[in-house]
């Protein structure tokens, strides 16, 4: 990709230029090598459309908040004021929503307010996680590390969530255009060939009634069908966000085949990775414990840390807590939490517990990948074998009577 920045060499000039590179780590590398310390930076041919889109819909993306929280640890190593610091990212981010909100804070900083408290004004684009390891970062004086595995932190999460999506984007959009092109043809395919067979008055076999039945549907009631999808899907969506139907949903998808295991490791991956930035943080664990239960996806796993942290203030060990939701979480990871209590390196052993399910997780779709892909071409190959039959055996049938 290719990047325009603004840097400062080592006289404290400020420069400015282009320069292509994987990613910001890349590109803050090389200019590091060439004696300058990033300061801002952007993509080039970034669409402009995604500004109006971004007011919208209200939205801040965690590669926004990537981005944020490393050139704002970068600039306050090289010097530069908060609110200077904070001007300089809102001018440089493509999002214009985001731009407001940092806008809001740099005002809020420059009335006297700690960055940790104007953040907090923003909950939908940092949450408590956010705003209390900058807070702690602040309190202690050692906030340009505290960026540091909050960028971490966030750029992990990234890319745990990627690589969920990319496993199931290929089978979501086979299966979305067998759905279209299915009904394409019941409507307007289908009907003309199973017209000649009715006229011919040929007994029709049971697979070729079904086919029949399923396009006069279309044909007759199409626009309901269209309606009553939509208030499903509707409907769905706003029971899954209701307290009972959350719990349901969430029950049913622990226990589904594979998809189960990944939402396990997932949330186990997110729940060390971030008590393990928190430790080192210096957030104390019971109020690290409390905030990680709100950020955690499935809600059985927000009890568990909810009761854990309760757990823990009444002087309970984490590893004992944790051991009644044998469930929830594997062997593994109990036996590694035991131990970095023991061993009084719990920070560094949630950090390895979170790479070992990140990889798992990692692996587990790519596989997933490779045998959606096979299982998606029988269904495709057994549809279309069973709508070749059910066309064919009526012709054979009409021929026989001619």
């Amino acid at each position: 990709m290719q990047y325009s920045y603004k840097a400062k060499n080592k006289k404290g000039e400020i420069t400015t230029g282009e320069m292509s590179a994987q990613d910001i780590d890349e590109l803050s590398s090389k200019l590091s090598r060439l004696g300058s310390v990033l300061m801002s930076s952007e993509e080039i041919d970034k669409k402009k459309g995604n500004i109006e889109i971004s007011k919208i819909l209200k939205r801040v993306s965690i590669v926004d908040k990537m981005l944020f929280t490393r050139h704002l640890g970068v600039m306050l190593r090289a010097g530069l004021p908060f609110s200077r610091a904070v001007t300089v990212l809102a001018e440089q981010t493509s999002n214009a929503y985001f731009k407001d909100i940092l806008l809001q804070v740099k005002e809020d900083i420059q009335k006297g307010n700690q960055l940790g408290s104007s953040l907090e004004k923003h909950p939908k684009a940092f949450n408590s996680l956010f705003v209390n390891m900058i807070r702690v970062g602040e309190t202690s004086g050692n906030l340009e590390e505290v960026l540091d595995i909050l960028y971490v932190q966030l750029k992990k999460d990234h890319q745990l969530t990627s690589k969920i999506k990319g496993a199931m984007m290929y089978p979501s959009v086979i299966v979305f255009a067998m759905v279209v092109i299915g009904a394409l043809m019941m409507t307007y395919v289908i009907p003309s060939l199973l017209e000649v067979f009715t006229d011919a008055g040929v007994e029709l076999p049971t697979s070729t009634k079904v086919i029949l039945f399923v396009s006069n549907s279309f044909q007759n009631y199409g626009i309901y069908i269209l309606i009553g999808t939509i208030l499903s899907i509707y409907l769905f969506l706003k029971i899954i966000k209701t307290n009972k139907g959350k719990r349901a949903f969430d029950y049913t998808l622990l226990h589904l085949p594979t998809i189960g295991k990944i939402i396990s490791k997932v949330n186990m991956a997110r729940f060390t990775r971030t008590l393990s930035s928190m430790i080192a943080s210096g957030v104390p664990i019971v109020k690290a414990l409390d905030i990680i239960s709100e950020t955690l996806g499935n809600v059985y796993y927000q009890d568990s840390i909810r009761e854990s942290s309760a757990g823990v203030q009444k002087g309970v060990s984490l590893s004992e807590v944790i051991k009644k939701y044998d469930k929830l979480y594997f062997p593994l990871m109990l036996h590694m939490i035991e131990v970095g209590e023991e061993t009084g390196t719990l920070q560094e052993t949630l950090k390895q517990v979170a790479e070992f399910y990140e990889d798992e997780v990692e692996q587990i779709t790519s596989n997933l990948s490779a045998i959606i892909e096979p299982v998606l071409m029988l269904v495709i190959g057994g549809g279309v074998g069973l709508f070749a039959v059910s066309i064919i055996q009526p012709m054979y049938s009409i021929m026989e009577t001619m």
